[in-house]
């Protein structure tokens, strides 16, 4: 036996991060477009941002960089629970994505941050695969990231995962609610069920409460796998509304976006709304997803909480001009969006009123 200490007996095993390097490049590269410059075991990730009239169809004027960062939360430990590793990478970029979104910012690039308690380059391949996954569907490039081994931090079996996207937008494009107007008209796009919030709630009612595993069908999901539901990725809004805007080169027909994270539609709206008006929001006009009825009825949890801590069903909210409210419908519908016309905004105080 060697009197020598080596890193792999404190726990970290080098050649596992380099074996994982090699399984995930494969899923990296499928996200790069033209701009990328490919710099294969790089220190840091290359993108362009000059214009080539061949590679390009547009180009910024007076381009503003947008820039966003977050995470997925505790429904990264019901991967670990359903050994599902391949969807919360959607997650990961979809909470960053649909932030930059709201301003009317288009993503060019995103890099994540893994930590686990101990490499496993299968593990690490399913979800940079997720990741990967996510950008595509948000045509941006994932040009770089990072993976800690810290079986001092972690406990075994946990892991962690950060997010860091970069967008742009012309200047005299950016959307921050100061066009909102009385008379303007709330549109709600459906969302894919609990997306990434509200997860300790959740757990402490179907694990804690109910006493229920991830592979239960409980009668009020009408026989779906638990764990299924609960992973359900979060929809990335990116394409529907990047090609909305495009197509309204002077006119500024939305006035205002939101995406319905934690704090749900109360906590959201307001952060894009004039401090002289309310969003009145009818809580009837859109169909809710099983989970959240389950979830009201387990716990129970009181309707108000419900539209606090959850998106009950909506996962994005465009407040639009009233002439142009039921033709931007018909077109993000014909993008394949559920699309509601959730309220209207009235005079107030900058709240959101839910009748």
């Amino acid at each position: 036996m060697s009197k020598y200490v080596t890193y792999e007996q404190s726990g970290v095993n080098i050649e596992a991060g380099d074996e994982s390097a090699g399984q995930i490049y494969s899923s990296v590269a499928s996200t790069f477009g033209p701009r990328v410059m490919e710099l294969r075991g790089g220190f840091a990730g290359l993108f362009r941002l000059d214009y080539d009239e061949r590679l390009f169809k547009r180009n910024y004027k007076r381009p503003v960089l947008v820039a966003c960062t977050d995470g997925v939360g505790s429904k990264v430990q019901l991967a670990g629970k359903m050994k599902k590793f391949d969807t919360v990478g959607i997650d990961l970029v979809a909470m960053s994505v649909n932030d930059m979104l709201v301003l009317g910012a288009e993503p060019l690039f995103f890099l994540d941050y893994l930590a686990v308690n101990k490499l496993e380059p299968k593990v690490v391949a399913e979800l940079v695969k997720g990741v990967a996954a996510g950008c595509r569907s948000a045509d941006c490039a994932l040009i770089g990231g990072e993976t800690a081994e810290m079986p001092d931090t972690y406990r075994a079996g946990d892991f962690d995962m950060a997010g860091f996207a970069v967008g742009v937008v012309e200047r005299r494009k950016i959307i921050d609610g100061r066009n909102v107007r009385k008379g303007d008209v709330i549109l709600g796009l459906g969302s894919n069920g609990l997306h990434s919030n509200g997860y300790t709630l959740v757990r402490k009612i179907c694990f804690e409460k109910s006493g229920l595993k991830m592979t239960d069908a409980p009668d009020g999901l009408d026989g779906t796998v638990l764990g299924n539901v609960l992973l359900e990725p979060t929809r990335i809004y990116v394409r529907p509304i990047v090609k909305l805007l495009s197509q309204y080169k002077v006119k500024k027909i939305v006035h205002g976006m939101a995406h319905i994270t934690g704090g749900g539609l109360p906590g959201n709206i307001p952060r894009v709304l004039p401090k002289d008006c309310d969003a009145v929001i009818k809580k009837s006009s859109w169909p809710r997803h099983k989970i959240f009825e389950f979830l009201q009825e387990a716990g129970p949890v009181e309707e108000e909480e419900m539209f606090r801590v959850f998106n009950v069903g909506i996962g994005f909210v465009l407040v639009v001009a009233e002439d142009f409210a039921a033709s931007i419908k018909k077109k993000l519908t014909r993008y394949g969006e559920k699309v509601y016309r959730i309220g209207r905004i009235t005079t107030g105080t900058g709240k959101v009123v839910l009748k």
